[in-house]
C-alpha cells in the first residue's frame, strides 16, 4: 500500500481553543523578532491552520495571507468569499481580518499591510505566483524561507499538543498490538499492509500515513514499500506505523518474527534496542541533536554494525509525521523541552533482512518521557 494509498483523511481535526491560538500567534511573532526579521508571512499550509486554525476555501491560487510581527495584532487577508468562515473560525478575535475583492489586486491589499523596506519569513508552502506578486508589490522588500529563519518553528510542543500526540501514540499502540494477532505466514505484505491501515483507523487515526511491512531482505531498505511478496515462516518483518488522530501523528516501528526467532536475530534486536536506549540517554536539554545519533551509533559500531545503521535516528513529529528536529549526523539544532521526536535506531543487513525499533517521546527538563507504551520486545506472529 503506497502512501498516497494510505494518506485520507475521514474527518477535520477538532479546533483549538481562542487561547490556545493567541498563544501560539504571540510566541511566532516573539520568534520572528528574536530572529531579526520584520514579520511572518503564512500562506496556506499546516503554519496557518496552526496558527490561526484557518484552512480556506478559496482556490490555492487566491492569495489569503497571514501576517505576524512584534509590534502589530496579527493581520489575516482573505478572498472576500472566505470572510464568513475565516470570521467563525477558532482564532476569531485574535486576529484582524481582512479582505480583498474580485476585481482587485490582492497584493496592493497585502502591500497595505507590510513594511516597505522589511525582511519577512514567508513559509514553505506560499506559491511563487504570491511570492511574484508580494515582490512587484513592494520591490525593496526581500524574504526568507521560514524552514531557513526559523527551522524550529513548531518544533516546542505546548500541553495541548502533548495531549494529542500522547492520544495519537496510544493509538498506534493498540494497532500494533492487534497486528500481532494476524496471520502473517502466505500473505503479501500489501495485504497485511491493509490490514494495519484498517487497525490504525478502527483504534482513532483519522489519517494512515504508513502502513509499512518490509519482510526479509526487504526489511533493510527503509523506504521499502508493501509489495506482492508472500511472507514465510523465518522470516523477519518490520512493521512501520504512522498515523493522524486528532491533527496529530502517532508513530510506530517495531519488528517482528515469523515463527521462534532465531538466536541472530534475537541478539540482533538486543543490540538495537540498545542502541536505542542510549540515543535516549542522550536526549537531554541544551544538547545537539547529532548527539542522540552519535549515540545510537557508537552502541551499533560496538557490535560491528556501524555501517548497518539507518540514515539517521529520529525526527520530529507533529501536525505532520516529518518535521524538524532531526536526529542526524552534523545534526547542529539543540534539544529542547517540548520536542516531540521518534526515536529509531536499526541494523540494516543488505540482501537479509533488517531489525528496527521506534518510538515516540517529548523532551523534559531532564531527559524524555515516552508518549506511547508498546512492548518493546521482539514481537512473535505466526
Amino acid at each position: 500500500m503506497s502512501r498516497d494509498e494510505c494518506g485520507t483523511d475521514s474527518g477535520a481535526p477538532a479546533p483549538f481553543s481562542r487561547r490556545v491560538h493567541a498563544g501560539r500567534l504571540h510566541r511566532a511573532a516573539g520568534q520572528a523578532a528574536a530572529a531579526r526579521l520584520t514579520g511572518l508571512l503564512v500562506t496556506p499550509g499546516h503554519d496557518l491552520t496552526w496558527l490561526c486554525g484557518h484552512w480556506p476555501g478559496a482556490a490555492p491560487d487566491r492569495l489569503t495571507l497571514l501576517v505576524l510581527t512584534p509590534e502589530a495584532e496579527p493581520h489575516l487577508l482573505v478572498p472576500a468569499r472566505d470572510l464568513a468562515d475565516a470570521s467563525a473560525g477558532p482564532a476569531a478575535g485574535a486576529v484582524r481580518l481582512t479582505t480583498w475583492e474580485d476585481g482587485q489586486d490582492p497584493y496592493a491589499a497585502a502591500a497595505g499591510l507590510l513594511l516597505p523596506h522589511g525582511h519577512y519569513g514567508v513559509t514553505d508552502a506560499t506559491w511563487s505566483v504570491h511570492l511574484l506578486g508580494l515582490e512587484e508589490a513592494l520591490p525593496l522588500t526581500t524574504y526568507r524561507p521560514l524552514s531557513t529563519a526559523l527551522p524550529l518553528f513548531r518544533a516546542v510542543k505546548d500541553e495541548d499538543e502533548t495531549v494529542r500526540l500522547t492520544a495519537a501514540a496510544a493509538a498506534v499502540d493498540a494497532a500494533y498490538e492487534a497486528a500481532l494477532a494476524l496471520r502473517f505466514t502466505g500473505r503479501r505484505e500489501s495485504e497485511v499492509a491493509a490490514d494495519l491501515a484498517g487497525l490504525l483507523r478502527a483504534h482513532g487515526h483519522d489519517r494512515v500515513d504508513r502502513a509499512g511491512v518490509a519482510a526479509g531482505a526487504h526489511g533493510a531498505d527503509p523506504r521499502h514499500r508493501p509489495g506482492e511478496r508472500r511472507i514465510e515462516t523465518g522470516d523477519t518483518v518490520v512493521l512501520d506505523l504512522a498515523g493522524r488522530r486528532d491533527g496529530y501523528a502517532g508513530a510506530l516501528v517495531r519488528t517482528v518474527q515469523v515463527g521462534p526467532p532465531p538466536d541472530p536475530v534475537r541478539g540482533l534486536h538486543t543490540i538495537v534496542r540498545t542502541a536505542q536506549e542510549a540515543a535516549l540517554a542522550a536526549m537531554l536539554p541544551g544538547v545537539p541533536c547529532a548527539e542522540a545519533d552519535r549515540a545510537a551509533r557508537a552502541v551499533l559500531a560496538d557490535a560491528g554494525h556501524g555501517a548497518h545503521a539507518l540514515p539517521g535516528t529520529g525526527h520530529g513529529l507533529g501536525v505532520t509525521p516529518y518535521e524538524p528536529p532531526y536526529l542526524v549526523p552534523g545534526g547542529t539544532r539543540l534539544l529542547a523541552p517540548g520536542m516531540c521526536v521518534q526515536v529509531e535506531a536499526g541494523v540494516l543487513l543488505s540482501g537479509r533482512l533488517g531489525v528496527r525499533l521506534g518510538d515516540t517521546v517529548v523532551c523534559t527538563a531532564d531527559g524524555v518521557r515516552r508518549l506511547g507504551g508498546a512492548d518493546p520486545a521482539l514481537g512473535v506472529v505466526t
